[in-house]
């Protein structure tokens, strides 16, 4: 190699051009935060109570029924739907519906000869479980209220102290909580209240009624809907099935008071045919008029009766 030939060496600003760049990600990972040093890390809210609602009827009911049935879904974002059930399946059917659907509760409506609504409250799979008479049902389009509020908000439930005061009241009491109240940050749900939901136990039925909260300072309600009223029947320990826990002595059955109808209608016309009867049997006696005397002629056989 020759002596006047010089070997040229990089610079220093050319070997560090060269060098491979960190990215700005790992930049931002690895710095930290001023400000936040020592303090908790905030924690990210999720859905953890994942309750569903199986909200379904069977075949055979009436389009009122079903109505007020689709009324409730709209004001409970956790109620899942099905088709309908068909008579030929058992209650007991609904169990295996109901885990098919992941779902731990259920609301069931069924109808007898098309005049009377009943539904189950069931919490799946292990019970317990209550039968009830739907009366009084008015729904959204037939009432046609002036209150409105969001779709799949958060309700306020309230009960009156009647459900405090027995023991089958507070179970049912609990049913209805874990039915109508919307789960946490369930991803159907609004985070806002604006409407009350309100259950009166008065004589010897529930009452149920949906109001909109219109101003909160005030707490003025405008109603909203549906209405009906439930009557308990039963409330049995298992899902549709198991042993009677509390039985209402007070409940009648639909049948049993259209008969005690029918045989009062019959007691009154019998009490009316009977009355009709004695005036006809009443013979009508002519009453003797006093100046029928003066116009008389004394006849020869009244003279010798006379003589």
């Amino acid at each position: 190699m020759p002596d006047d030939l010089v070997v040229a060496q990089p610079s220093e600003e050319s070997v560090s051009s060269k060098k491979r760049k960190r990215p700005k990600s790992a930049e931002k990972k690895g710095k930290k935060k001023k400000g936040l040093e020592g303090s908790n890390p905030i924690k990210k809210m999720t859905w953890t109570n994942k309750q569903r609602a199986l909200v379904f009827a069977a075949r055979g009911i009436t389009f009122h029924a079903r109505h007020l049935m689709n009324d409730l879904k709209v004001l409970m974002p956790h109620a899942k739907s099905d088709s309908k059930l068909e008579r030929k399946e058992g209650l007991y059917a609904i169990n295996e519906i109901c885990e098919m659907k992941n779902c731990n509760m259920t609301m069931f409506f069924e109808m007898r000869k098309k005049l009377d609504l009943f539904m189950w409250l069931s919490m799946v799979p292990n019970g317990p479980s209550a039968r009830f008479l739907v009366q009084n049902v008015h729904t959204m389009d037939e009432l046609r209220l002036t209150g409105n509020h969001l779709k799949s908000s958060r309700p306020l439930l309230t009960f009156n102290k009647a459900f405090d005061e027995q023991p089958h009241l507070a179970l049912i009491k609990e049913m209805l909580k874990q039915m109508f109240a919307t789960p946490n940050m369930h991803p159907k749900s609004k985070p806002f209240y604006d409407h009350v939901l309100g259950f009166t136990y008065l004589d010897g039925r529930i009452w149920f009624r949906n109001f909109q909260i219109t101003d909160q300072t005030e707490g003025s309600l405008v109603e909203v809907g549906p209405r009906f009223c439930l009557w308990l029947i039963k409330i049995f320990s298992g899902s549709f099935s198991g042993n009677v826990i509390y039985e209402n002595p007070n409940y009648k059955s639909p049948n049993q008071y259209r008969t005690e109808l029918k045989i009062a209608a019959s007691h009154r016309y019998k009490a009316k045919a009977e009355k009709n009867a004695k005036k006809a049997a009443v013979e009508i006696v002519p009453k003797e008029d006093e100046l029928d005397e003066i116009f008389h002629t004394i006849t020869q056989d009244e003279l010798k009766q006379a003589g």
